[in-house]
């Protein structure tokens, strides 16, 4: 089940940079930044409510936001949904057709588990599963 919009994630160019519209303009608390190498990008999660804002900056060329940027420019990347068992969600989305980008999970930024499903399935919106790891807090 899904059990609420965990966060949306934005692409920038430079996480530095667009903090000071997210966090000095919009006042909105920095959680914290961090790596996540396996993905090539850095991260910078901020309160908004009950949800989250995820910048998302690329490491390098061959990272994924980086072809995004490349193609589309800075904006809205994904919505995050979270999950309390994202393992039987991505077997009930195979088992219907559900066109996915990760079949299997994945470790993500803030320590969670992740899969995308594929924007084809969503009308040309990437979608995020996010379970939190047993044990972390939610943040939001």
């Amino acid at each position: 089940m899904i059990n609420k919009v965990d966060h949306i994630g934005i692409a920038v160019h430079s996480i530095e940079s667009a903090l000071t519209f997210y966090r000095d303009v919009l006042q909105l608390r920095l959680l914290g930044v961090e790596e996540v190498s396996t993905q090539q990008v850095k991260v910078a999660f901020l309160k908004a409510g009950e949800t989250k804002i995820e910048l998302l900056e690329p490491m390098s060329d061959e990272s994924a936001i980086s072809k995004f940027l490349s193609k589309k420019g800075e904006g809205i990347h994904h919505i995050a949904l979270g999950v309390d068992d994202i393992s039987a969600r991505l077997k009930e989305l195979k088992e219907k057709g559900i066109p996915l980008i990760d079949e299997n999970v994945r470790s993500g930024a803030a320590n969670s588990n992740i899969a995308f499903i594929h924007p084809t399935a969503g009308n040309r919106v990437l979608v995020e599963l996010c379970e939190k790891k047993r044990g972390e807090r939610n943040e939001s």
